[in-house]
């Protein structure tokens, strides 16, 4: 083959790759190749398509081979970096990432790479410095600027991620889920510019398809169920562009009892761990077998100990991949597989996706739909799923007959209350609350309370503090809209036992929206205190509704902004009618059945039951309720 020759059959070949024939594009770099063994080009493109097809290993072997040859060849040593990484090798991709920046440290390219592979290994501030450098080498490059929002997310420095997300905007707004980050985190830290013009923005793309942001921080300022379906089904197709094939392929498992494996990286101190552990603890277990599988991060605390106690059998998995994972659970022979996890941080759909159990439910760690290629059922109520937005759910919904949340009856609050002056409360005035997360708080649900300070002379606003940001940002609204700043208290941390106790200087919970208080109403209620709630349409919009019918206090369920500001302010100016609802409150908790954990688990043990009934018997799943006398 002439020079001429092979230079026109690599145009052909790298005609053939565009035109997205990668198959027969590597038949004929292999044929220059064979004529041209020291082709550089061809070996690093032959490399690029069979990565395409799927064939990492053999990508690596003709990379490998090339930078043997070539040792400064920088293109070979990034596509092994990114090779070695879809492996989940993050040590050889650090290395071969490292390589590349030492030979061409204006690569920004290569200083990303870097830093996504420390970021795995778990080395945060080596890969910020990584993203620094990027930046540096590159100012125009949008992915490094976006990933660098995403690293000072995670490490919980969402103003600076705001700076890193807008500079990506600037630079390529149609970056994946670039826009929902951003708005998430001017959410997280209560930055409320261009709120209305980004949440539109979020919601038209989603409707469009496009994968504009993540199915989590969509539910806080998205209302409507088959919105978030839809931003479901975008996220798992880009996720997921091949499906994995599945480990469960049909076999029937036949033991003595129903083996339930709960997956989740929240059994540690965390809302999911306590809200289960009840639960955990009363499975009868002379029907079921519990496994629990613990994803990273790895920790040793209390609560893990307990969860670990709870269960027959405790697997830490979090040195494994997707794969591992769900063949470990099939290796077990898991029944029922729970997913705990959802779209929540440090999630693992793929174990889902790659169907690790005859039965996949869909539970508690995440207030929405997964999608039936991830889960069978999603595990509900008659509140948090309406039958009227059943058709907004991909699975099969099961409805518990009072509330979905299940709760720990052996809750500690410590005995003592703080005094008002330790709380850095006035000494009188009507204390408003609200202990939900900051990213929860919207423009429309700040106006109502800001409204309440204005009607109710005296009034403060305690909410949860401990970032500095946050705090002068929500007193600059405030006085905005004309409320002196002193009237917004912060309460900064505490442990459970006490975070609970110090509800009792409160004297009513306000509720967010379109994302409830979910633990938060739980802890509130368990305390003793009220709450006033507004409902939406979504799942996590009608939480504390469900939570409220539970304990016997409907009548604080609202359905307008405008009904829920007025029964706040109409309970905050009579005195006479909240202490009445107090003492029904504390006369209801003993048997509430959201606080029944002994109920709550003979009825969460139902629906797995027939779950799996319908499985032996080789039915489809479907939705179905299950009965209050279970």
């Amino acid at each position: 083959m002439t020079e001429e020759e092979v230079e026109g059959r690599f145009n052909a070949a790298v005609g053939l790759h565009r035109a997205g024939r990668a198959r027969e594009a590597a038949s004929v770099y292999r044929e220059i190749l064979a004529a041209r063994a020291g082709h550089g080009h061809a070996a690093y493109n032959l490399g690029v398509a069979l990565r395409s097809l799927g064939r990492t290993r053999e990508a690596i072997e003709i990379w490998s081979g090339l930078a043997e040859r070539e040792p400064d060849r920088v293109d070979a040593l990034l596509g092994l970096s990114r090779a070695y990484r879809s492996l989940n090798d993050d040590v050889r991709s650090l290395d071969f990432a490292t390589r590349a920046a030492a030979l061409r440290p204006q690569s920004g390219d290569a200083h990303n790479l870097r830093s996504n592979a420390l970021r795995s290994l778990g080395r945060n501030t080596e890969a910020l410095a990584a993203l620094d450098a990027a930046v540096a080498a590159e100012p125009g490059y949008a992915l490094a600027h976006s990933n660098r929002g995403h690293l000072l997310s995670a490490l919980k420095r969402h103003a600076e991620a705001v700076g890193s997300y807008r500079a990506a905007r600037a630079l390529e707004p149609s970056l994946p889920d670039l826009t929902g980050a951003l708005l998430d985190q001017q959410m997280r830290c209560c930055d409320w510019r261009d709120f209305g013009v980004l949440q539109a923005e979020v919601r038209d793309g989603v409707r469009r398809g496009e994968p504009v942001t993540i199915p989590f921080t969509f539910l806080a300022h998205n209302d409507d169920p088959a919105d978030q379906m839809a931003c479901v089904r975008t996220h798992l197709k880009g996720r997921f562009p091949d499906w994995p094939p599945a480990v469960w392929t049909g076999q029937t498992y036949r033991h003595d009892r129903i083996r339930v494996g709960y997956v989740s990286s929240d059994l540690r101190v965390h809302a999911v761990a306590q809200l289960l552990v009840g639960l955990l603890e009363r499975h009868d277990r002379s029907r079921f077998e519990i496994h629990a599988y613990a994803l990273p991060p790895q920790t040793e605390d209390d609560m893990r100990a307990r969860v670990q106690a709870a269960c027959e059998a405790f697997h830490d998995v979090s040195d494994l991949d997707d794969a591992g994972i769900a063949a470990a659970l099939r290796a077990d022979e898991i029944d029922i597989a729970i997913d705990l996890n959802g779209f929540t941080t440090h999630c693992r759909p793929g174990v889902f996706v790659r169907r690790c159990a005859p039965v996949q439910i869909n539970y508690l760690g995440y207030p929405g739909a997964m999608g039936a290629v991830a889960a069978d059922y999603i595990l509900a109520d008659h509140t948090v799923i309406p039958k009227e937005e059943s058709g907004s759910y991909d699975e099969k919904i099961i409805r518990l007959p009072f509330a979905y949340q299940p709760n720990d009856g052996r809750r500690v609050i410590a005995g003592r209350t703080p005094t008002r002056a330790e709380a850095a409360l006035p000494e009188t005035g009507f204390v408003f609350c609200s202990f939900n997360a900051s990213y929860k708080i919207t423009p429309p649900v700040f106006d109502v309370w800001m409204q309440l300070l204005h009607e109710v002379p005296g009034s403060v606003l305690w909410l949860l503090g401990g970032d500095a940001v946050i705090e002068a940002n929500l007193r600059r609204e405030a006085v905005e809209r004309g409320v002196d700043a002193s009237r917004l208290v912060f309460a900064p941390k505490a442990p459970l036992p006490e975070h609970l106790a110090r509800h009792r200087l409160a004297d009513l919970f306000l509720d967010t929206l379109p994302y409830n208080a979910h633990t938060t109403a739980s802890d509130a209620l368990w305390a003793g205190l009220p709450l006033v709630t507004c409902t939406g349409r979504s799942f996590a919009a009608r939480v504390a509704a469900s939570l409220l019918r539970a304990t016997g206090l409907p009548d604080l369920v609202t359905a307008s902004l405008e009904d829920y500001r007025d029964l706040a302010l109409a309970l905050a100016r009579d005195p006479a009618r909240l202490a009445a609802l107090k003492a029904r409150l504390a006369a209801n908790l003993p048997a509430a059945p959201l606080f029944d954990t002994d109920r709550t688990r003979r009825q969460v043990e139902t629906a797995y039951e027939i779950a799996w009934r319908r499985r032996l018997a080789g039915l489809e799943p479907c939705s179905f309720d299950v009965p209050e006398d279970a």
